[in-house]
């Protein structure tokens, strides 16, 4: 009844909710974002064709000929190693992950930002898909279906080869029937870096049994920073394609050989050159059942991370030569494919009206119940995280429950109901990264508190600063004597507003502000307190979604119980 109340009394914000979650809605009656999608309805679409933080993006395409699979760097979020599907290259939707748990799960208990999965690659190899990734503190490791369907059933993760520093995996089975892993060096491990090497694998892929064979060498040349690389075979040659040069400013080499060994020839195959698309580089390339040739590959814009870019390829001159004469396109025909398929994006919005987690989410950390877990009564509750002593910041807490930020410019909005079991728990509206800002409701006596909270360099320890916005009188009490709770129904919102442009010295910065709303009743909104420069996390882009903690370790847990977050413009 509560939140049959609640949906009538939102009857505006009712219009623009999304039914991503439902698995027994097929793509066709799925909604579209509305805040970014890049297919322009008259044939043709708009880079990015996934304007979120699928950093490392690769893709291959199924027997059908018809389904395109990409997965993406999901370093500690959990679950891991997203599973996206398109049948045109240009619309894509979230269908799975194929990693539930990372590996050494006491190492990922809790945050360890920027570790795990490192730069994947997807292959499609007798019936079943690989995924093989580098986790640089602990090696390469490889997992693969379980009955050929990509969006079913992964088998466990398996390490292929132990060790520090390899990063950027991709295999290649030859003709002949054998296997071949190229891959790049992580220096923050082993202090070398800008080489890639070549190793046999046994033909089912599952171990070495050559050791690595440098075949390019970036250092002390315009290629630093070669890594990432892809793995194929075309028309005799072995091909390697790899972006060099660095992040924000680098380029995407394509490099040949007769050996998978080497010696292999080089050029440039994608550069920024007059575009305003910096940095146009790692990905994967795909031979579609058309004969057109494709790829896809991620732009780094910063606080929004490394989104997803597809340009055609053109191998008329015996090279890879993409985009349009080497640069990134902008606006381009969309691929040839068999029918009108549906025009589908990334999970957003949700009304966690499903028993279980919308594929949008990531929780920080391996997952354990206590975090949190969907109802019966159409909310989605996060536990409050237990802080450690004389903590300062959230860059500690396992239990964030964040999603990627879809789009350049869009608000967020979040029903919601904190319930408190004891003084100083809180929780909230968060948009986490190496900086983040939160809008939190805290427990202090009988009463709450409207609280932004709001941390420069986490990473780095730094404590948060407070700033109370509002006193709030509980909107319910429970009227027991056991272990009495508080609660407080809220509407939460923030603002993303881009603010990039172009430097002094000719390039370009993706800035954006972030600025928080709170209402008591969904229909009039107040600032809440002022506006917070957005910024990416390690190696990930910012991200929001949910906060639940509290200082005290031995008091039961407060909660916040979701009802809806919607994603409009």
């Amino acid at each position: 009844m509560r939140k049959l109340i609640l949906i009538a009394a939102a009857l505006p914000m009712m219009a623009v909710a999304q039914n991503y979650n439902n698995p027994e809605l097929s793509s066709q009656t799925r909604s579209l974002s509305q805040v970014w999608s890049p297919d322009n309805g008259d044939g043709t679409y708009t880079n990015p064709v996934i304007n979120a933080d699928y950093s490392d993006p690769d893709v291959c395409v199924g027997p059908s000929g018809e389904d395109y699979y990409m997965t993406a760097s999901s370093f500690q979020c959990i679950p891991g190693l997203p599973i996206l599907h398109s049948r045109d290259l240009v619309n894509w939707e979230i269908v799975n992950y194929a990693v539930k748990e990372l590996e050494p799960a006491e190492l990922f208990a809790k945050p360890s930002h920027g570790n795990g999965v490192w730069a994947p690659s997807i292959r499609y190899y007798e019936g079943e898909y690989y995924i093989y990734w580098g986790d640089p503190d602990n090696g390469v490791f490889m997992v693969k279906t379980r009955g050929g369907d990509p969006a079913g059933e992964w088998e466990k993760p398996l390490l292929v080869i132990a060790g520090k520093g390899m990063i950027d995996t991709t295999p290649l089975w030859d003709d002949d029937g054998r296997c071949y892993l190229v891959n790049g060096w992580a220096n923050s491990r082993n202090k070398f870096a800008s080489v890639l090497t070549v190793r046999e694998m046994s033909p089912d892929g599952t171990r070495a049994i050559g050791n690595p064979v440098i075949v390019f060498d970036g250092n002390g040349n315009e290629n630093r920073t070669c890594e990432g690389p892809k793995f194929y075979k075309r028309d005799g040659w072995y091909w390697i394609m790899c972006p060099a040069g660095g992040v924000p400013t680098g380029f995407q080499l394509a490099m040949r050989s007769k050996s998978p060994y080497g010696p292999y020839e080089h050029k440039i195959v994608l550069q920024q050159g007059k575009t305003t698309i910096n940095g146009p580089h790692q990905g994967g390339w795909v031979h579609t059942k058309y004969g057109e040739d494709w790829f896809l590959h991620f732009q780094d814009k910063e606080a929004y991370g490394r989104v997803v870019h597809l340009n055609p390829v053109d191998w008329s001159s015996g090279w890879p030569v993409m985009g349009k004469k080497g640069e990134p396109v902008l606006t381009y025909r969309k691929p040839q494919s068999d029918g009108q398929w549906p025009v589908v994006n990334p999970q957003e919005s949700d009304e966690f009206s499903t028993p279980h987690l919308g594929l949008q989410w990531q929780w920080h950390a391996n997952y354990h119940q206590a975090f949190g877990m969907p109802t019966a009564f159409g909310t989605m509750r996060i536990y409050t995280y237990k802080l450690s002593e004389g903590w300062k910041n959230f860059w500690e807490v396992p239990n964030l429950l964040l999603q990627k930020t879809p789009a350049d410019n869009f608000t967020v909005t979040t029903k919601l109901r904190m319930t408190s079991k004891a003084d100083g728990q809180f929780g909230g509206l968060i948009m986490m990264g190496l900086d983040y800002s939160a809008l939190v409701v805290r427990r202090i006596g009988q009463e709450f508190q409207l609280v932004r909270m709001t941390c420069q360099d986490a990473d780095r320890g730094k404590p948060q600063t407070e700033e109370v916005i509002a006193t709030l009188k509980p909107s319910a009490k429970d009227k027991i004597d056991y272990k009495p709770g508080i609660h407080e129904d809220i509407y939460l919102r923030l603002k993303v507003a881009y603010v990039g442009g172009q430097n002094a010295d000719g390039t370009y910065r993706h800035e954006a502000r972030v600025t928080f709303f709170w209402s008591p009743d969904g229909r009039k909104f107040s600032e809440a307190g002022p506006a917070f420069r957005m910024r990416q996390g390690k190696w990930i882009g910012a991200k929001f979604g949910f906060i639940a903690a509290e200082p005290d370790p031995k008091c039961d847990r407060g909660w916040v119980d979701a009802d809806w977050i919607r994603v409009t413009p």
